[in-house]
C-alpha cells in the first residue's frame, strides 16, 4: 500500500536509516538545542519539516516513554529518559576509545609523534602520546606539563578558551596553529582543537617533530589531514565537525609562528629569518622537547 503524502514526507535534521518512523522520531529529539526554550508544535514542525498531525502522534508516543516532556502550556522539552541514557553512555565512555585510534592513524600517515593536550589551569598536560617512528624525534610523555603560551598545543587551547588578541583570532579563524621553534628551538608542531557536545573544547590534537623534518611546507601538507582527524574525533564526541572540515578545505596560507616572530596573520607572511623546508638548523642530539 502506497504511503500518503503526509507519512512520506522526509524529516529534516537526520539522515535516512530506512526505518521511517524512527527517522521522524529522531528528527523531533534532535530539533532541540542547548540554548532553546521549550518548543511549540509549530516550532517543531518548522525544524523537522513534519506535519503537525504526524508530530502530535509521535510526540505523544515519545512522552509515553519519557523521551519528551509536554509542559502545561503545551510546549515540549526533552524528557528525563534522555538524561538516563546519557548517564549510561557516560559510564561506559572512555576518551581513549575515541582519540587513540585517530592518533594512531595520524601517526601512520605522518610518521611523526602525535599528541593530545588538555588544559589544566595555567598549563597544558599531555594526556595521550603516540611516538614517532623515527630515531630522531621530539620527546614528550603522557603526564608532562608544559606552558600554554608557547607551542602549537598551548596556543590552540588558549585560542579556544577565549584568549583575546589578533594571534588568537587567527587561530580561531583557521582552527589550526603552526609553531616553529617557539617552545624549543629544535622542534616544530601543528595543532587543531577537538570539541564535544555544544562545541565545548576538549583538547588539542597535534603533530610534533624536529624542525629538520617539519618546516612550513611539511606542516601545511599535514594541515588538512590533521583537521579532518580532529573533525572525526569531534563528531565522535558529539560536537559539530563542520567548522573543522571547512578549515581543512581552505587554501594554505604558509603562515607560522616561530621564536623570532612575535606576530601572526599578515605579519607572519612577510619574509623573515626562520627555519624552512630548505634551510633548517640541525639537531644537536637525537631527542628534543616537543612543541
Amino acid at each position: 500500500m502506497a504511503r500518503s503524502s503526509e507519512t512520506a514526507r522526509t524529516p529534516q535534521g537526520v539522515t535516512a536509516s530506512g526505518i521511517d518512523v524512527l527517522d521522524r522520531a529522531a528528527s523531533i529529539l534532535f530539533a532541540f538545542r542547548r540554548d532553546d526554550e521549550p518548543l511549540t508544535l509549530t516550532q517543531l514542525s518548522e525544524r523537522t519539516g513534519l506535519y503537525k498531525s504526524t508530530l502530535s502522534r509521535l510526540a505523544q508516543a515519545l512522552c509515553h516513554h519519557n523521551l519528551l516532556n509536554r509542559r502545561d502550556d503545551g510546549r515540549y522539552w526533552i524528557g528525563p529518559s534522555i538524561m538516563h541514557l546519557g548517564a549510561v553512555y557516560e559510564a561506559g565512555f572512555d576518551l581513549r576509545d575515541v582519540l587513540l585510534p585517530v592518533m594512531k592513524e595520524l601517526n601512520v600517515e605522518s610518521g611523526e609523534a602525535v599528541s593530545f593536550h588538555v588544559r589544566e589551569r595555567d598549563h597544558r598536560v599531555c594526556l595521550y602520546r603516540i611516538s614517532s617512528r623515527h630515531s630522531i624525534r621530539a620527546e614528550v610523555h603522557p603526564g608532562d606539563v608544559q606552558s600554554l603560551d608557547r607551542g602549537a598545543g598551548g596556543r590552540v587551547l588558549l585560542a579556544f578558551s577565549g584568549e583575546p588578541g589578533a594571534l588568537y583570532d587567527e587561530v580561531r579563524r583557521r582552527h589550526v596553529y603552526l609553531s616553529i621553534g617557539e617552545r624549543d628551538p629544535e622542534t616544530a608542531g601543528i595543532s587543531a582543537p577537538v570539541f564535544r557536545v555544544g562545541q565545548e573544547l576538549v583538547g588539542a590534537l597535534g603533530i610534533v617533530g624536529p624542525i629538520t623534518r617539519m618546516g612550513i611546507d611539511e606542516m601545511e601538507r599535514y594541515r588538512p589531514r590533521l583537521l579532518q582527524f580532529a573533525a572525526q574525533a569531534t563528531a565522535a564526541l558529539g560536537g559539530d565537525p563542520a567548522p573543522l572540515l571547512a578549515a581543512a578545505a581552505a587554501p594554505a596560507t604558509g603562515t607560522a609562528r616561530s621564536a623570532a616572530s612575535p606576530h601572526t596573520g599578515a605579519d607572519a607572511r612577510k619574509p623573515r629569518a626562520r627555519p624552512s623546508s630548505k634551510t633548517r638548523p640541525s639537531l644537536a642530539s637525537g631527542k628534543a622537547a616537543g612543541e
